[in-house]
């Protein structure tokens, strides 16, 4: 018989498996490397018109930028060595700002501007202002004859003028009994009477942080200033606080509490004196907010020395409180669908604040927990977004 060749043995089972699951993790790989391709391209073309600000120790980088009007978002890329801001300014008014934002990290501030000249703070309050130049669009001209009617916004305007007014009359007088405390010596009284004079400025926060040189006064912190707490430019709320809660030392305070009393009464007749555009109502509320849910929910920094945050958060409720209710007659008529969103995100910021009080008084902050502090800021964040809806549904966005 011829001789017949021996049978082919066949692969062993292992290796076919090896075989399939390299094919496989080749297919997988490709797969992946094109999902990431697609991804980076999305994000590129997501933040192409990003307009990156760089932050060092003493400028911006640029420190001059043109855009077209309308929507602009600006990244804020910080190299300093320590937390800082960085505003829009159209005169003496905020327009935009991001606050705190971290050594080595950055920020995003989304904008809608209407065609002009304006300033941008660089860090620290003592580094010079860049400018900022919007330049006109045929959409913006568009958006300016189309602009809706302002006689339906006469009532809520002038009825928020009464409450700055009112709000601000008592902010006055609770800064004036604090200096009378501060004068007298008695600091056990002066920290008691820190907590309503506090609480006063935050029911008219979000109006008066559009004025930039007198919020700077009144309310900047530490951080912004040369030499941190111990910088001579240092002034207002948080000095006192400083000196208050921290040293527990009433000594050369009295100029700064009688500066105070003098920063508060110009808010007053500033905030009197400015026109508020129907947008910055509900636009500054949504700041304050998101500010809020940003930073000062999650970090306490804004009392870090009396840790009085809650009292600030719902001093800041009031206020938004007054925007919606004023607002609310107008909503009904022509968006009344957002109003039980609205509605449900107050009540919910509102319930989350009232369960950290003890006997009525608000816990201090230092004992909330990170969980806690994180629903503060989810909730937050929640009104603001519900907030977001009712410019464009009164026909205000893009003005």
């Amino acid at each position: 018989m011829p001789n017949q060749a021996p049978p082919q043995a066949s692969p062993p089972r292992a290796l076919r498996w090896a075989v399939a699951g390299s094919v496989i993790v080749m297919i997988a790989a490709g797969g992946l490397f094109y999902y990431a391709s697609k991804m980076a391209a999305v994000k590129r073309q997501t933040h192409h018109d990003e307009v990156t600000v760089t932050i060092h120790p003493h400028s911006c980088e640029p420190n001059a930028l043109t855009v077209p009007a309308g929507h602009a978002s600006f990244r804020i890329v910080n190299r300093s060595d320590r937390a800082v801001e960085w505003e829009i300014l159209d005169g003496v008014l905020v327009l935009e700002e991001r606050e705190n934002i971290a050594p080595g990290l950055s920020q995003v501030i989304n904008a809608n501007l209407l065609p002009g000249d304006y300033a941008i703070t660089c860090g620290l309050l003592s580094n010079p202002r860049g400018t900022l130049h919007v330049t006109p669009t045929a959409a913006s001209d568009a958006a300016a004859k189309a602009k809706p009617s302002m006689v339906a916004f006469v009532g809520p305007l002038s009825e928020f003028r009464v409450y700055l007014s009112s709000q601000s009359s008592a902010l006055i007088k609770a800064v004036a009994a604090l200096e009378h405390a501060i004068n007298a010596g008695d600091l056990s009284q002066a920290q008691a009477l820190y907590v309503p004079a506090r609480a006063a400025y935050q029911r008219i926060a979000p109006a008066a942080q559009r004025l930039a040189e007198l919020d700077n006064a009144i309310n900047a912190r530490a951080d912004y200033f040369e030499k941190r707490e111990q910088d001579p430019d240092f002034v207002g709320f948080h000095r006192i606080e400083f000196a208050l809660f921290q040293q527990r030392d009433l000594d050369g305070l009295a100029p700064i509490a009688q500066r105070l009393t003098a920063d508060v009464t110009a808010l007053k007749q500033q905030l009197l004196a400015q026109s508020l555009p129907p947008e910055q109502l509900v636009s500054s509320v949504v700041r304050n907010l998101n500010s809020l849910a940003d930073v000062r929910a999650s970090s306490g920094e804004e009392e870090r020395y009396s840790h009085l945050d809650l009292n600030g958060f719902a001093a800041n409720l009031e206020a938004t409180h007054k925007v919606v209710d004023l607002l609310r007659p107008l909503l009904t008529n022509t968006a009344a669908e957002l109003l039980p969103k609205i509605d449900s995100a107050v009540t919910a910021l509102d319930a989350e604040l009232n369960g950290l009080k003890v006997k009525d008084v608000y816990a201090s902050y230092d004992t909330v927990s990170a969980e806690q502090r994180k629903q503060i800021a989810d909730k937050a964040k929640a009104l603001a977004d519900a907030l977001d809806g009712i410019d464009p549904a009164l026909g205000l966005s893009g003005l």
